[in-house]
C-alpha cells in the first residue's frame, strides 16, 4: 500500500513546462495551423481574416496559459499577500498585440504570418476594443494592473457591471454611449 499523498505533492505531479512552445517561427506556425484545424475547424481555402485572428489568438493564449497556472502555482505555494482592485471601470484597449509584447513573441508571430503569406496587422485589426468605461477612470485602472503585473505585485482588477454603475449605457452603431 502506497503513502498518502499530500496536497503539495499533487500540485508538483501537474507540470506546465513544454505546454506552450511558441518562441520560434516554426512553432508559430505548426501552432496556427492547428488552430485553425482543430479549433476553428477551417482550412487555408474557406478561412478568413477573422478566423486567422481567432486562431493567432489561440496560439497566443496557449503560452498565456501555461504561465498563468505557473504564476497561480508559485502563489498557492508562497501565499504572497494580493491586491485586489475594484472599479466600475478598466479601460484596457486592445490585448492580443499587447500579450505578444509581453511575453516576448510577437517578432516570432509577426514573421510567421509573413511566412504564411498574412500582414499580422490586417489580423490584429479583428480585434475589439476592450473598453469597459469612458476613458479617464477606466484607463487609470487599467494603468494600475500594468503597473502591478510589472512590479510582481500579486493583483486582480475586479469590475462592477454597468447595470449597477452610476450611469446607463447602450451600444449604439458599435461605440458606448452614456445616458442621463
Amino acid at each position: 500500500m502506497s503513502a498518502p499523498v499530500t496536497d503539495k505533492e499533487k500540485r508538483k505531479q501537474i507540470s506546465v513546462r513544454g505546454i506552450a512552445q511558441v518562441e520560434n517561427v516554426a512553432n508559430v506556425k505548426k501552432s496556427f495551423n492547428r488552430h485553425l484545424h482543430y479549433t476553428i475547424i477551417k482550412d487555408r481555402h474557406v478561412s478568413t481574416q477573422r478566423d486567422y485572428y481567432f486562431s493567432l489568438a489561440n496560439v497566443v493564449k496557449d503560452h498565456l496559459v501555461s504561465r498563468w497556472i505557473r504564476t497561480q502555482q508559485h502563489y498557492y505555494e508562497t501565499d504572497p499577500k494580493r491586491v485586489y482592485y475594484l472599479s466600475l471601470e478598466f479601460y484596457m484597449g486592445r490585448s492580443l498585440t499587447n500579450t505578444m509584447i509581453n511575453l516576448g513573441i510577437q517578432g516570432a508571430c509577426d514573421e510567421a504570418m509573413y511566412q504564411m503569406g498574412m500582414d499580422i496587422e490586417d489580423i490584429e485589426s479583428f480585434e475589439e476594443d476592450a473598453g469597459l468605461g469612458n476613458g479617464g477612470l477606466g484607463r487609470l485602472a487599467a494603468c494600475f494592473l500594468d503597473s502591478m503585473a510589472t512590479l510582481g505585485i500579486a493583483g486582480y482588477g475586479y469590475g462592477i457591471r454597468y447595470e449597477f454603475g452610476i450611469f446607463n449605457q447602450k451600444i449604439q452603431d458599435g461605440c458606448q454611449c452614456e445616458e442621463p
